[in-house]
């Protein structure tokens, strides 16, 4: 019982940090994300910014997923696109620190091409999603 108890500690000391992260990000995203920034940058008016941003977003945003939801969540309430949270997360597949490694296996051309390519699918899967929605065949719940 003693052992189950330090492994529960070990895992809830790994744990707090990240929490404390997704508290601080929440805090920062409710105080400074206005619904109207939100709309400007990522929502329906906001054009090919919103999709590069969300791109960019996407591919620079580094940890579990998990962390990920509730802010998703919170720009979706404020006006973001659901094809640009499709885009975001789509774009989480490419991981910067490991382009390097990929580049050594596989050769700068196909590592390129291979991103162009996830990019551009991306953001055929947003359009796909953003239609879906919109004709009502699929509903969206979060």
């Amino acid at each position: 019982m003693y052992r189950s108890l330090q492994s529960v500690l070990a895992i809830f000391v790994q744990i707090l940090p990240v929490l404390i992260l997704v508290i601080i990000i929440m805090g920062f995203s409710n105080y400074f994300l206005k619904p109207k920034t939100v709309s400007e940058h990522l929502g329906v008016e906001s054009g090919v910014k919103g999709w590069i941003l969300a791109i960019a977003m996407g591919i620079l945003s580094h940890g579990s997923i998990y962390v990920w939801y509730p802010f998703l969540k919170n720009l979706r309430e404020y006006g973001m696109r659901n094809g640009l949270i499709t885009v975001f997360l789509y774009n989480r597949a490419i991981k910067i620190p490991l382009l390097p490694v990929m580049i050594f296996y596989f050769g700068p051309v196909f590592v390129v091409i291979l991103l162009v390519y996830m990019i551009m699918v991306s953001v055929v899967e947003g359009k796909i999603v953003e239609m879906l929605v919109h004709r009502g065949l699929v509903e969206l719940n979060v």
